[in-house]
């Protein structure tokens, strides 16, 4: 009986001390856990921003799903321009690798929940401006983006570029993000087709309906989010884009639609949700370092080489500035003058971009406006940019994959974020006359434009304008006054060009 008391002690103990060793190995994991977990929440204030890595991540997943057009329009635009030894495939890999580095650099370096990549507009001004009329070659255009982003990133190092973005108004600020939701929408729309060239202006569809299958994915992500998101479902965004896209890939498997074109206006858009070969694929990078700095100088003359880079300068400068606004107001993440935390940081990574795009021969880097999308899903610190940055990297081997998301899958976080950008109309004091007009232009032009920085100067000059008018004259700032002034010869600047080069 004593033996068998004591054989039972025994294992009692053994069992006690085998569920302290289990219990300590357990709590050692955790605390390792939250080691980990407290260090990424110290660096980058991930609580302390209301946020959580689990969003972090999402939002950074869906920042690059809308961003990873890019990928594939870029390349495109681009294109024409392009010499003999470089292809767009050497291109497409480019694109995914200056922008991977310099989102994660923001993500770093600056904390802010922004994406970058080849900047719209920028690379049509390489592609038809600089090299289609102005005769540059390829290497010669690059040139002049690298000095773009000196000059920029000049501006910035000596406080200039941040100073003005503190001289703007609140109101404007505001005014400035609520017009951006609405191009981003108005982006988003295009994009997928919902809205078209037509007999006027822009209309819906084709001929004015709903037609083919994109439209009906469009649709269906467009209307999954906007009920998972009313309902309160985490990660509504996300879910929309990815339902989505394996719905496109279900319906081209069995229709096999094909691109959009003149002959097939019913069918995708920049990507086809299907997979052409292998899935991966070894990214080429021919396009990095096709660069003559100084070729344009020779070619052109100084003159116009400065109007050209002045041109390339203001358009990054303002789109930056309104973006960085945008994306702050979405996240809740801006001081009661409207500035964002480490503007002097984002800005720098902002105007280095431009260099590294040019560097890259992808053209100049620049912020999203896309990154709107993953602060809707919750991003609000720099987690979320190093989760994207690291998606685009992870792309320039996985280009067929991430080909795999559709135009229109993509776009309905852009429309849907407008939504949640138009929002802070209500903080616009619009019984003022004063700055509710400049609100107003700036709001408008922004979409009727297709640019974010001619909506941003029209606002800029009604606003110094009407200060003028009622006798205000001593509240404009020094800096406003020298950006209107900007803003008015960039808009005179054909005029400017023709009376000066003859």
């Amino acid at each position: 009986m004593s033996s068998k008391n004591s054989k039972q002690r025994n294992n009692a103990r053994n069992h006690s001390v085998k569920n302290q060793k289990n219990a300590a190995a357990q709590s050692q994991r955790s605390a390792s856990s939250d080691v980990a977990q407290n260090g990424l929440d110290r660096f980058f204030h991930i609580t302390e921003r209301g946020s959580t890595v689990g969003r972090e991540i999402r939002g950074g997943f869906v920042t690059f799903f809308s961003m990873a057009y890019i990928l594939v329009i870029n390349p495109i635009i681009l294109s024409s321009a392009l010499p003999e030894n470089i292809s767009t495939q050497a291109v497409a890999a480019g694109t995914a690798l200056v922008a991977g580095i310099m989102t994660v650099l923001m993500g770093v370096v600056a904390n802010y929940p922004l994406g970058l990549a080849a900047g719209m507009g920028l690379n049509a001004m390489v592609a038809f401006t600089l090299v289609g009329a102005s005769g540059l070659t390829f290497q010669e255009a690059m040139g002049l983006i690298v000095w773009e982003g000196i000059l920029i990133t000049i501006l910035v190092l000596t406080g200039f570029r941040e100073a003005v973005f503190k001289a703007v108004p609140r109101q404007l600020k505001t005014a400035i993000s609520v017009g951006i939701g609405l191009f981003i929408a108005f982006v988003g729309l295009l994009n997928a087709g919902i809205i078209r060239p037509g007999g006027t202006p822009v209309q819906l569809g084709v001929d004015g309906s709903l037609d083919g299958w994109p439209a009906v994915i469009f649709v269906f992500g467009l209307f999954l989010t906007i009920i998972l998101y009313v309902r309160k479902v985490r990660g509504a965004i996300l879910i929309g884009i990815l339902s989505s896209t394996v719905l496109a890939i279900i319906i081209q498997a069995f229709v096999k639609i094909g691109q959009k074109s003149d002959e097939n206006p019913t069918g995708w858009g920049q990507s086809v949700p299907e997979i052409d070969g292998a899935p991966v694929a070894f990214p080429q990078f021919s396009s990095l370092f096709q660069v003559d700095m100084f070729g344009a100088f020779g070619k052109l003359g100084p003159l116009a080489v400065i109007l050209l880079v002045f041109s390339l300068m203001l358009a990054d400068f303002f789109d930056t500035m309104g973006t960085m606004v945008a994306v702050g107001a979405e996240g809740d993440l801006l001081d009661e003058k409207g500035n964002p935390p480490r503007s002097k940081q984002i800005l720098l990574i902002d105007s280095v971009s431009a260099m590294a795009g040019g560097m890259g021969g992808v053209s100049s880097n620049t912020s999203f406006i896309e990154s709107a999308a993953g602060v809707g899903e919750g991003a609000r610190t720099g987690l979320a940019s190093v989760v994207t940055g690291c998606l685009f990297l992870v792309s320039t081997f996985l280009a067929p994959i991430v080909n795999l998301v559709p135009t229109e899958a993509a776009s309905t976080a852009l429309v849907f974020v407008g939504f949640l950008m138009m929002v802070q109309v209500t903080d616009m004091e619009w019984h003022k006359p004063e700055i509710a007009i400049p609100a107003f232009l700036t709001i408008a032009f922004m979409p009727f434009a297709y640019s974010i920085s001619v909506g941003i100067g029209v606002g800029f000059i009604a606003y110094t304008a009407i200060q003028i008018a009622i006798g205000k004259a001593r509240r404009i700032h020094p800096l406003m006054w020298v950006v209107s002034i900007l803003f008015v010869a960039y808009f005179a600047l054909g005029p400017i060009q023709r009376a000066l080069l003859g």
